[in-house]
């Protein structure tokens, strides 16, 4: 919780409580707590919870659960993504094992294995070209293989990715529908760069994607990506986030 205040200071006990997944009775306990063990942190009324300014913890350790679930997280980044993040994920390792005490190196026997066997398919170099576009705001042309096995050629702006436990699907808007949709990156056989495209309309970004569908899954007109969250989430009912 101190990490919490001094990343996103100041914090209410309702955002602390929601972040923490605990109630705001148990926060309030916890600041009693925090302030018996003499941290400086103070509360304003309508503000939120503070540290006083200069505060300062003692540098960053790591038990061993913790070791263990960020060593996790970085070999699931190698495996699941593109070339692009796997790389600096593996530097990332290397510091964590450089920081770490004489006598807990990071590159012991792990009892969580990751199996790698990603990289040669299309879809690992597909992904980082996906992941490249992205982030220059490229529109793209692809061609795709829906579940119903007809071929498509479309022109998407790609917002994100989202991994469903076994399949990345690609969230875009789609000027063929004219809406946004979600496209299998395993479907996807070509893909090439759009230059000079109009931009999307005003309203289209990655923020009211995830409205719009938590809007259609509450309301029932499709199961997809509730409570969506990149990487590591899971899709109810077995479906795979497509629509065509």
């Amino acid at each position: 919780m101190t990490n919490l205040l001094r990343a996103h200071q100041p914090l209410t006990a309702s955002a602390l409580a929601e972040r923490l997944c605990v109630s705001e009775r148990t926060i309030y306990r916890y600041m009693d707590d925090l302030s018996l063990a003499g941290i400086p942190v103070y509360g304003e009324v309508g503000v939120g919870y503070r540290l006083s300014e200069g505060f300062e913890l003692p540098p960053l350790q790591l038990c061993a659960a913790e070791l263990d679930a960020l060593i996790t997280g970085v070999n699931l980044v190698t495996v699941l993504t593109g070339k692009g993040l796997a790389d600096p994920a593996r530097a990332l390792l290397a510091k964590i094992e450089a920081a770490l005490p004489a006598g807990r190196p990071a590159s012991q026997p792990h009892s969580v294995r990751v199996p790698d066997h990603r990289r040669a398919s299309d879809e690992y170099g597909r992904w980082d070209q996906l992941h490249g576009a992205i982030a220059a705001g490229d529109w793209l042309s692809i061609d795709y293989g829906a579940a119903s096995g007809q071929q498509t050629r479309r022109r998407i702006y790609p917002l994100g990715l989202f991994y469903w436990g076994g399949r990345w699907t690609l969230g875009a808007w789609c000027s063929l529908r004219q809406g946004y949709r979600d496209f299998r990156i395993d479907r996807i056989h070509a893909q090439i760069s759009v230059p000079h495209c109009d931009n999307p309309p005003p309203w289209v970004s990655l923020a009211h994607y995830l409205d719009e569908r938590r809007v259609e899954t509450t309301s029932g007109n499709m199961v997809t990506l509730s409570g969506i969250r990149p990487m590591l989430n899971g899709l109810p009912n077995g479906k795979k986030g497509e629509q065509d």
